[in-house]
């Protein structure tokens, strides 16, 4: 199987370490990862605030890139769910059926990583040891745009050394969205912070999701009430072997 890891702009520039987590995790089950150098943004940011026409020349590169493989593995929910839900879209308004052709052969092969590991490779022990307390929070696009359903959680409670604890209200959006964040700070806050006092209820020492934009809007908000709670990738939590930092 031909394996390309997209790493999302947002990942590459300010997380590049959940990327290569991606690769080491599904390198230890076997599989050897290409990164295509030519990715760039997958739109998502132009297709959310309007500038669509924009977005065109980011779906067209995307489809270029990623054509030939047989799997493109993400750790972005989000950009994952642009791919596969609004490329066609923006192909078809503003493309040709050229490009309408290509993103229908190409976005269908692009999954979340837990999606990837649980419904194509079969895998839910994926062979981590992680000894912390740990909650896990289902992002707005995993939930409801690509509906990962329990696979996360399923992967969770196969790491050793883990004790995952529940989360209330988890399904409840944690405020960021985006430019929504920066458009309606004050909703954003007050999303944030019931999102904050569930977390600080769970008595979690960690908080993990399929998202770092979400996981940065709510670890921003932890460390600013020095509350002592991390938040780390699920990526890099299936990584993690206690053979180093965690």
């Amino acid at each position: 199987m031909r394996i390309a890891l997209f790493i999302t702009c947002f990942n590459d520039t300010l997380y590049p370490s959940t990327g290569r987590a991606v690769v080491r995790l599904l390198e230890r089950l076997g599989h050897t990862v290409e990164f295509p150098v030519g990715q760039t943004c997958c739109g998502q940011m132009h297709f959310n605030t309007g500038y669509r026409p924009e977005a065109l020349p980011l779906v067209r590169r995307f489809a270029e890139v990623f054509a030939g493989y047989d799997a493109v593995v993400s750790p972005s929910a989000s950009c994952v769910g642009m791919v596969r839900d609004s490329h066609r879209v923006v192909a078809g308004q503003y493309g040709d059926p050229g490009l309408c052709a290509a993103v229908d052969a190409v976005a269908p092969r692009v999954y979340e990583l837990s999606e990837f590991l649980v419904d194509v490779l079969g895998v839910s022990d994926v062979g981590a040891f992680y000894p912390h307390k740990v909650a896990y929070h289902p992002t707005c696009h995993s939930l409801r745009m690509l509906r990962v359903g329990d696979k996360p959680l399923r992967l969770l409670r196969a790491v050793r050394g883990i004790e995952l604890v529940e989360l209330a209200q988890a399904d409840s959006c944690c405020g960021f969205g985006g430019t929504f964040a920066l458009k309606n700070a004050g909703t954003s806050v007050a999303m944030l912070e019931d999102k904050m006092r569930c977390v600080g209820e769970s008595g979690a020492q960690v908080l993990s999701a399929a998202d770092n934009s979400c996981l940065m809007h709510i670890g921003g908000g932890l460390h600013r009430l020095r509350s002592g709670v991390r938040v780390v990738h699920l990526a890099e939590i299936l990584a993690a072997t206690g053979e180093g930092p965690a």
